[in-house]
């Protein structure tokens, strides 16, 4: 993999040219006038709305600093404000599809207007999440449109980014379909069925804490799953409320005595003094689109803009010269500027290669550091970046550290007054959640989970969502049964989980000032640089004079054993040696509080990031379910896109609770499918995977089945054709000049699978048509086009085949369960040689269709096979479309059967993690850490192998 595409399916723009959604977004500095508490930036300026300021993750604690991270898309001069008049859209808006310019088109090819500050509703959907100009894969997947590429795509994208505007608009309300009927166009009413559907069982709005929104939880849950959340964390929480919003019953297990997890929101008092501090995650990163700003301001919580002046501090207590202060801050980002520069030089070998190294390295090449402050100064920097990804620099991936720096969510860095307990608060009312429920094990299988907490109770349920951190994972405390595959194991092992520790302490009075929220020190020794580096001021904020003393890196490993008086008096020594110089006495504090969330049992560190050796594809992998859509995974660990952050748990949290929905939905589906096969077409899906092991003739990639009573030539036969061959990525390999779609069949599948596929479609035939069809000379292609040409008839999907081929069907199978009995476990142990030996040729058959890496058809034919596809003769994706994945269990075992979507069938694996938290005792100002959890080691639930789309090779 090369990290310069590491995250190019969200940078770079398919070269379509059906594709007249093209935005010029850059996105430098936020205006410091903007109001922190607003999560929506205001529509009515469009040269405001493209100078949004997205601080990239490496410089948290200075957000002055941050450079901007540039989106950039091509808006053509069609789709300016200035120019999008209803009447320019009585001509054709796209140049690049002018046939004839005086021609006009169908309404159905027509782009529509919903408003005229498409740019701005763009990029509203930007922060939220979406491309401006093209879908995601979670939409490519869910079938929102039937064609990806063409002017569906376009109205779809514009009903979306306007739906989302208006509920960010008010989100106080609950935004229904019918509000928009007067604005969308009649005919593109399923657009905004599909879009209205997509945002809302996706969380992306109607989600929060509003009265409005807070009235569709359903108490009496009206599903009959039973769904077991494993972790109170902002993740559980999260997917807990929209569960209960789609009506299933819910059962939250927390091993604290609080919820909340890695956010914990801590009261302290003393001397008539009350403050209200975050122990654990603090600052909402980003506030245009932050899910969370979207809650504080359903609750009426204010936010408060973090300061961007941040003065440096040496070892002597005086201020760093700001001269000096400048020179190693620009010397620092240019390192980091060759970094990424060398790491696209190596390709894949920078994978191998530390952050670290390469930083030291270049230090060493452009010269050793003037004076020791300067060397200090640099230690700084370092700390910094240690404490934006909570780990070590010498341990973060060259290669792929900053991945999630693209999605970073613009806007200013912010605390919330009180605390984000009150986050936490609001979100875990009406939750049922039982506390002190550590959870030893989790066993999964096709009949449903067990979940095992301490004394041995068990808890049952049709599904479970684990949201434990990363740290518990790795150290195996919760026993998986049957074990988690080895592709999760791999990818929980290669991930970093890091160390960030803090100290807040409560003073008699303010004597540091108001005019800053934050202030640094300098360290002499680079194993300490990270050791009280960073001072937070929450005076504005807790209510009271609180600071928050900061420790990365290094130091916050052995920050874990230092006594909590030693590092106290560490701290006033620090502040004694800046203030006491400019005259201000610095007292003892009334209260202190110590972190330790390395021995916490229930987290085990603090947040993840990209070791060596890992990629944001491991996060990917942890988010993957198992055990066929009965356990699943969130928490910040398992959002390549927003990792360690509190918004990327949040968001976690209503994904997986997406994708509960989705495989609940099509479990139900299918259990109705088995009691009435014989009229759905679903039915016949598993039914033709089952005929067409034995063809009654083949020949080439065709092949077909019939009923040998049926010796007519008019009577019907099924037809199959299999395209073969490796899929590649749209985004990168698409030509201009290919076909909708030919696009469509090739991106739909991009993403979903890494191994050899296959393309089944079908059509009916008469044996009299399949008999000339065989012998057509010139192999494949010329049968394709006398298909297409002479006969005139479409290949669709299995779904497509429509009832009468249902008949077809019926009818093959019922004559051959006649003519072939059915082979009992009595007859297969005493089956002959011959049996086996047919076995045998059978499986090596399949075997090698399964391994073949030719296609059957040039890749400058493609477009022949899709038009015989016909991409317009079915409105979804659904109908013509058949993908069979050869795939085994990592460890040998079972196959592991993959997510079957609405639109195609496409492995969709979803994994995550749950949170546990420290056991805080204020009187000490300590967290005092308790033994891990024992493990009992619980009776192996087998997986099911299940198949619904033919069989997993």
């Amino acid at each position: 993999m090369n990290p310069s595409n590491e995250n190019h399916h969200q940078q770079q723009i398919l070269p379509n040219i059906h594709n007249p959604l093209q935005f010029t977004i850059v996105l430098p500095h936020s205006d410091t006038n903007s109001n922190p508490s607003s999560s929506l930036p205001n529509p009515s300026n469009v040269n405001r709305l493209l100078s949004l300021g997205i601080p990239r993750k490496r410089r948290r604690g200075r957000p002055r600093d941050t450079p901007s991270s540039n989106q950039v898309y091509n808006l053509p001069s069609e789709f300016t404000e200035n120019s999008m008049d209803s009447n320019d859209f009585e001509r054709n808006p796209n140049p690049n599809i002018r046939s004839n310019q005086a021609a006009r088109l169908d309404v159905s090819d027509e782009i529509i207007v919903i408003n005229k500050e498409a740019t701005s509703e763009a990029l509203i959907a930007l922060t939220a999440g979406f491309p401006a100009d093209i879908l995601t894969e979670e939409e490519i997947d869910a079938g929102v449109v039937s064609v990806v590429g063409g002017i569906e795509q376009v109205n779809y994208i514009l009903i979306r980014n306007h739906i989302i505007t208006k509920w960010r608009e008010n989100v106080f309300n609950w935004v229904t379909k019918e509000m928009f009927l007067d604005v969308v166009p009649s005919h593109c009413s399923k657009l905004l069925d599909s879009a209205y559907k997509y945002l809302v069982s996706h969380g992306y709005i109607n989600f929060g804490v509003a009265p409005m929104i807070k009235d569709k939880i359903i108490v009496e849950p009206s599903m009959k799953s039973n769904v077991i959340v494993i972790g109170a964390g902002l993740s559980g929480l999260a997917a807990s409320r929209q569960l209960m919003s789609f009506g299933y019953k819910v059962t939250v297990l927390e091993g604290r005595k609080r919820p909340g997890g890695r956010v914990y929101h801590k009261k302290m008092e003393g001397g008539n003094r009350v403050a209200a501090v975050d122990l654990g995650g603090s600052v909402l990163t980003g506030t245009h689109g932050n899910p969370l700003a979207v809650l504080a301001r359903q609750l009426s919580y204010p936010l408060h803009k973090i300061r961007d002046k941040c003065p440096l501090y040496r070892l002597d207590g005086q201020l760093v010269d700001s001269g000096a202060d400048a020179k190693v801050e620009v010397a620092f980002n240019q390192l980091l500027d060759k970094a990424s520069r060398l790491r696209q030089l190596m390709g894949e070998v920078s994978q191998d290669v530390s952050l670290g190294a390469a930083l030291e390295t270049f230090w060493q090449v452009d010269g050793e550091p003037a004076n020791p402050e300067e060397m200090s100064l640099f230690n700084w920097h370092l700390a910094n970046l240690e404490y934006a990804n909570a780990g070590l620099v010498s341990r973060l991936s060259l290669a792929f550290w900053d991945q999630d720096d693209p999605y970073d969510m613009g806007g200013d860095h912010c605390f919330l007054p009180g605390g984000n307990g009150r986050l936490v608060q609001a979100l875990a009312e009406n939750v049922p959640i039982l506390y002190e429920k550590t959870v030893n094990a989790i066993r999964y299988g096709s009949d449903g989970v067990q979940v095992v907490v301490g004394g041995g109770q068990v808890f049952e349920g049709d599904v479970a969502l684990c949201t434990v951190p990363l740290g518990v994972l790795k150290s195996g405390f919760i026993k998986f049964t049957p074990e988690l595959p080895q592709r999760k194991l791999d990818g929980i092992k290669r991930l970093g989980f890091g160390l960030l520790n803090k100290v807040a302490m409560l003073f008699p009075h303010l004597f540091w000032g108001t005019d800053l929220d934050m202030f640094g020190h300098l360290s002499d020794d680079p194993s300490r640089r990270g050791e009280f580096f960073l001072f937070y001021s929450y005076a504005t904020v807790a209510g009271a004079p609180v600071l928050m003393a900061l420790v990365a890196g290094e130091a916050a490993h052995s920050f874990e054993s230092m006594p909590p008086t030693d590092a106290v008096t560490r701290v006033l020594k620090i502040l004694q040696g800046i203030y006491e110089p400019q005259g201000i006495d610095v007292p003892q504090p009334i209260q202190t509080v110590c972190t330790r969330w390395g021995c916490d049992p229930f987290s085990l560190g603090s947040y993840s990031n990209v070791a060596v050796g890992s990629s944001g594809d491991d996060y990917d992998i942890l988010a993957e379910s198992v055990g066929d859509g009965r356990l699943f995974f969130a928490g910040e660990a398992t959002t390549r896109r927003y990792p360690a952050t509190m918004h990327g748990a949040f968001l976690s949290g209503l994904r997986e609770a997406a994708n509960i929905a989705h495989y609940t939905t099509n479990r139900a589906s299918r259990a109705i499918i088995e009691k009435n096969p014989s009229k759905n077409s679903h039915a016949c899906a598993s039914l033709l995977a089952d005929l067409f092991r034995e063809p009654d003739l083949e020949f080439g990639s065709f092949s077909a089945i019939y009923t040998k009573k049926n010796t007519g030539d008019k009577s019907m036969a099924v037809v199959r054709v299999v395209f073969s061959g490796p899929v590649k990525k749209a985004q990168e390999g698409s030509r201009p000049d290919q076909q909708h779609s030919n696009k469509l069949l090739f991106q739909q599948l991009q993403s979903h699978f890494n191994q050899q596929q296959e393309l089944h479609v079908y059509t009916l035939l008469s044996r009299e048509q399949v008999f000339e069809l065989r012998e057509v000379k010139g192999g494949d292609e010329m049968r394709l086009n006398f298909l297409c040409e002479k006969l005139g008839v479409k290949l669709v999907g299995r779904k497509g085949l429509g009832p009468a081929a249902d008949d077809v069907i019926s009818s093959i199978k019922a004559e051959r369960s006649k003519r072939k009995p059915a082979l009992t476990s009595s007859t297969l142990k005493s089956g002959t040689s011959k049996q086996k030996s047919v076995m045998k040729q059978k499986l090596v058959r399949k075997a090698k269709i399964v391994r073949n890496n030719n296609s059957p058809f040039s890749s400058a034919n493609r477009e022949m096979v899709v038009k015989a596809v016909g991409s317009n003769s079915t409105p979804q994706l659904n109908q013509i479309l058949e993908v069979k994945v050869g795939s085994s269990s990592p460890s040998g075992g079972a196959p592991i059967k993959p997510a079957v979507n609405d639109s195609i069938s496409s492995v969709n694996m979803t994994t995550n993690c749950s949170s546990i938290s420290p056991n805080l005792n204020a009187d000490s100002g300590d967290i005092s850490c308790s033994n891990p959890p024992n493990i009992n080691h619980g009776d192996l639930v087998p997986t099911s192998n299940a198949e619904l789309d033919g069989e997993m090779q």
